[in-house]
């Protein structure tokens, strides 16, 4: 039985097709994957992220009043650093037990890191009650930001990233102070933090570390 050839100008032209297709498939993953980059790029450039929720720089309920600014990992001043460390050891200290020393210097690292990002939430304190604030109490806290002109009570840190080729933006962190814990603020935080995802289209976010 006689078999049928494939003409070699046939064979080119098949070949030429799947090549073109496939530097078109090529360029398109490429394309998609610059656009992502570049959107992870213009989240993580945005010095003030707040300002697009002005109803969400204050939070009051349940006898709490703060205020909320915007920080990154690269500009964090000494007290700040010194703060976030002191609050982190005594809110995830316990939890850890032995493996605290190893896991703290993990997130010494990534604290200072460029790409992180805050959310710093600070007391609203009146003038009189500032005032009134002594040396010895402000000592005493464990946690006190030396230096802050208004005290630190806690902190929001999180990153922008892609994960498995899709924009999110990782949590990393919620930590606040056990004095102002219950009062609301965590969901609060949280709700906000949806919305910076929302605002720069991201599909998810997740939260990978307590």
């Amino acid at each position: 039985m006689e078999s049928k050839k494939v003409p070699l100008r046939h064979r080119s032209d098949q070949n030429n097709g799947t090549g073109r297709e496939k530097r078109l498939k090529r360029k398109e993953i490429l394309e998609k994957k610059k656009s992502k980059d570049e959107l992870i790029k213009a989240a993580s450039s945005d010095g003030y992220p707040l300002a697009a929720f002005p109803a969400s720089r204050h939070y009051n309920g349940n006898g709490l009043s703060v205020c909320l600014e915007s920080g990154s990992g690269d500009k964090l001043s000494s007290p700040v650093k010194q703060y976030i460390q002191n609050l982190l050891k005594a809110n995830m200290e316990g939890q850890y037990g032995s493996e605290w020393p190893a896991e703290e210097k993990v997130k010494r690292r990534e604290m200072v890191a460029p790409e992180a990002r805050y959310i710093f939430i600070y007391e609203a304190l009146s003038a009189s009650s500032i005032e009134t604030s002594t040396t010895f109490e402000s000592e005493r806290r464990l946690t006190d930001c030396v230096g802050c002109k208004r005290p630190l009570v806690g902190f929001v840190h999180y990153r922008f990233t892609l994960e498995e080729e899709v924009p999110v933006l990782y949590l990393y962190e919620i930590q606040l102070e056990s004095r102002i814990q219950g009062k609301g603020l965590g969901e609060f935080l949280m709700q906000l933090i949806e919305l910076i995802a929302c605002k720069i289209c991201y599909i998810k976010y997740f939260s990978i570390k307590s």
